[in-house]
């Protein structure tokens, strides 16, 4: 059901017809908040702010990663890189060689691009690699980093105000996670990052808005920003845009939202021009 509900033709014909799209709304909400699959996130609403997409989701049910059932996830990934991963993997080696040393990592799970970039990149031998997460995630990175971290250069924090004065802040996936923009909390930094590497960032050619995104253990309200926002927002604060790419194997369908679907994501490398 869901992949037809999600398809585009089927969208735009639903629409037509108020009654039927009432009930096949209904119907996937239902589906919705009974969906536990792992492998395969989806979708739902459309929400002017992120109190309005959390406010939809119900009491009794898990919201965000703050919880051990979402903070076990991704360990896999500690092990492997994907194709998207190779942009990062770049800028970073570039950057290090450029002389940066200290990583912030917004979002990071439990050092998930720590541990996996690590056989691929030569780490210098003082970098300070400090994932923010939530405290149910953190309390697992630090577990997992007391038995696979033996340099001991991974640290964990939980506000992103100790990213002022980092060399890179990263985030690949986890932007769209966060009540605020990261304009909104760059603009609050007293010394920004030298430089931004981006992954996997929800970005609409036109729109800013909320859905809500469940990832099998939890549902979460799930930013995608309008390309003149996200871009606008970041430059005006200084900083220069390096690089751009594209991930097509991720996307983001809206059931009954087809011009708000995404058939992409983006990664993006900024430099500040005050560095």
């Amino acid at each position: 059901m869901n992949a037809q509900v999600g398809s585009r033709p089927y969208q735009e014909a639903t629409a037509r017809l108020p009654l039927v799209r009432t009930f096949l709304e209904a119907r996937y909400r239902k589906a919705f908040f009974a969906h536990r699959a792992l492998t395969h996130h989806i979708y739902r609403g459309v929400f002017r702010t992120f109190d309005d997409a959390q406010a939809s989701i119900p009491a009794g049910h898990a919201s965000g990663y703050d919880n051990t059932e979402s903070a076990d996830l991704y360990r896999e990934r500690t092990r492997r890189v994907f194709i998207n991963d190779y942009p990062m993997m770049h800028w970073l080696g570039r950057w290090f060689a450029d002389g940066a040393r200290s990583v912030f990592d917004i979002g990071g799970h439990i050092g998930i691009a720590y541990y996996a970039y690590q056989k691929y990149l030569a780490y210098p031998r003082d970098l300070r690699w400090t994932v923010m997460d939530v405290p149910a995630v953190n309390a697992a990175g630090e577990r997992w980093a007391s038995e696979h971290d033996p340099h001991a250069r991974l640290r964990f924090a939980d506000d992103v105000a100790q990213a002022s004065g980092t060399d890179v802040l990263f985030a690949a996936g986890s932007l769209q996670y966060l009540r605020h923009s990261l304009a909104e909390m760059l603009a609050k930094m007293d010394r920004k990052p030298r430089f931004l590497l981006l992954n996997s960032v929800p970005v609409h050619m036109r729109e800013s808005y909320f859905t809500v995104q469940n990832i099998g253990t939890a549902c979460c309200p799930y930013r995608v920003t309008a390309e003149r926002d996200f871009l606008g927002g970041i430059t005006s604060l200084g900083y220069e845009l390096q690089d751009r790419w594209e991930n097509p194997q991720r996307y983001c369908v809206v059931p009954f939202h087809p011009e708000l679907s995404l058939d992409r994501y983006f990664g993006f490398a900024f430099r500040s021009i005050q560095a």
